[in-house]
């Protein structure tokens, strides 16, 4: 299933509709319906009868193939969705961001003339400040998009169940937040434009959530740099190692602890909401045999 079908990205509220219209009158064909437009072919069937088929195309093939793999949304926390969300994308991810920021530090710092260009904390060009605010929104948004493609492919794969125990939000924001009030679509699918909006927004809601991470952590972080650092007028400086390294991997590696699982829970919530929603709204057309 393409990105663009897929239908953890449409809205919950869609109604989806697939059904036969059953003739009337003299052997009028009915009508058959649905958001893909698909074609309508009317056979003779050998008894007489005629025999009413939807003609799918490849794309809606791999759409019912990929719907088929999902698994239903659950209704409490299982232990294997405990195990995704708080062990592999929390402490794995911590693990992983944590080992990732001290390898750049490392390569940041270590090579750098302390005796012209001093590691301060706050001023240029080498801010151990400037770099914490840098990384939490940078992490943020890499982050985001990064659980946006392994949650989905793994949903779409049947190896993770979406939840679906918790209610959909009511507040406006919220359901702006979580698409869940997309009932129109402004662009062509595939098209551009339509992955142009789809980057955006994706982006958009990863940056709200950065700026968030930035008020709660970096006023700390800056805080305890303070402590660390060698008081230099009105600045601090550090040596090359390996107050920048340890710093850096501590930061990363709490952000990532934080921010991961959410970001998981996100997509597993999203997706049991809109499977919760349709599944009572998708009917499969079956070749039906018309008098």
């Amino acid at each position: 299933m393409t990105w663009v079908r897929n239908p953890f990205f449409k809205s919950p509220s869609a109604v989806i509709v697939v059904g036969v219209e059953e003739a009337s009158g003299s052997g009028t064909s009915g009508t058959n319906t649905d958001e893909d437009n698909n074609d309508v072919d009317v056979e003779s069937g050998s008894d007489g009868g005629r025999e009413l088929r939807t003609q799918s195309t490849h794309r809606d093939d791999e759409d019912e193939d990929h719907i088929n793999r999902l698994q239903r949304p659950t209704d409490k926390m299982t232990g294997y969705q405990f195990f995704y969300v708080f062990i592999l994308d929390g402490l794995g991810a911590m693990i992983l961001s944590g080992g990732i920021n001290f390898a750049i530090a490392y390569a940041m710092y270590t090579s750098v003339d302390t005796t012209s260009h001093q590691i301060r904390l706050f001023q240029l060009p080498n801010t151990l400040a400037g770099d914490a605010a840098v990384t939490i929104i940078l992490q943020n948004i890499i982050t985001w998009l990064i659980e946006l493609v392994l949650v989905n492919r793994d949903l779409a794969k049947g190896t993770v169940a979406p939840i679906g125990f918790i209610p959909q939000p009511t507040v406006r924001l919220l359901r702006w937040f979580m698409f869940l009030d997309r009932n129109t679509e402004s662009t062509t699918p595939g098209s551009f434009a339509h992955w142009f909006y789809f980057l955006v927004s994706q982006i958009l809601r990863a940056f709200i959530v950065a700026v968030i991470s930035f008020v709660l952590l970096w006023a700390p972080s800056v805080g305890i740099l303070m402590t660390l650092g060698t008081k230099s007028g009105s600045d601090y400086v550090y040596e090359r190692t390996w107050t920048p390294e340890v710093f850096k991997l501590i930061l990363g590696g709490v952000l990532a602890l934080l921010q991961t699982p959410l970001f998981a829970l996100f997509w597993l919530l999203r997706a049991g909401w809109a499977l919760r929603t349709n599944e009572v709204l998708v009917t499969p057309v079956q070749p039906v045999r018309l008098p």
